[in-house]
């Protein structure tokens, strides 16, 4: 009988390792169920307690990509994202291209009006139907996560341009203001975010259209991720 085996996630946290999380989160990005399983059981023979999520996130990576390497590279891009740093500024143009793929207008970095202030907005995004400004959040570490300051601090900036027209593609009001991260929110984040009509995207939240399913439904890799196609 296999002995119960905790691994320490990026936040310092302990976790009780379950290969089918392993196994979920490889089917996710494109691995066969056979190739999933097999490298989960793989795993699960040569894991040390304490060993940490990036350590056996990296050993799966390896096994994946010796058998399938364009699944080996969605299963990278996470990591990818991290590794646009040290500044946001690679995040906010991946963004954007996220958008425009999905058929978008898209400025970056505006300086617009508020009813108080002058804000500096990552992104504002629109088409015929809507106007969206963005807040783009970007980690470093996979741990980090986006807390209610935050979610609160972006909050207030989007009801200060919410009541002001603006031009972008013609005069109109803001629709939508978002506020998205490389890695995850807290519960209080979310908690309050669906409270106060924030749309808020993460890495896995929401369950639909959050960062990874947008990322591979349009088609976009970070510059990182590329070599692993090849």
């Amino acid at each position: 009988m296999r002995r119960d085996i905790y691994i320490t996630k990026a936040d310092g946290t302990k976790e009780l390792f379950d290969p089918n999380k392993l196994a979920v989160s490889l089917i996710t990005s494109g691995a066969s169920k056979g190739t999933a399983k097999h490298i989960a059981e793989h795993v699960s023979k040569e894991l040390d307690d304490g060993m940490s999520t990036s350590m056996i996130r990296d050993h799966a990576f390896f096994l994946l990509d010796r058998m399938e390497k364009p699944a080996s590279a969605r299963y990278s891009l996470k990591r990818a994202l991290a590794e646009l740093g040290p500044s946001g500024f690679p995040f906010e143009q991946f963004v954007a291209e996220i958008f425009r793929a999905r058929g978008f207008h898209v400025e970056t970095n505006q300086f617009i009006r508020g009813h108080c202030a002058e804000h500096e907005v990552d992104l504002v995004a629109w088409n015929e139907n809507k106007l969206i400004m963005t807040e783009a959040k970007f980690h470093n570490e996979l741990g980090l996560k986006s807390d209610l300051k935050v979610a609160l601090y972006v909050k207030a900036r989007f009801e200060d341009l919410s009541g002001f027209e603006h031009f972008y593609g013609k005069k109109r009001k803001l629709d939508e203001g978002w506020l998205i991260t490389n890695t995850k929110f807290t519960e209080k984040a979310i908690s309050y975010a669906a409270c106060a009509g924030l749309k808020i995207v993460g890495w896995n939240y929401p369950e639909e259209d959050n960062l990874h399913e947008l990322i591979v439904d349009s088609g976009l890799h970070p510059v990182t991720s590329i070599s692993n196609l090849s």
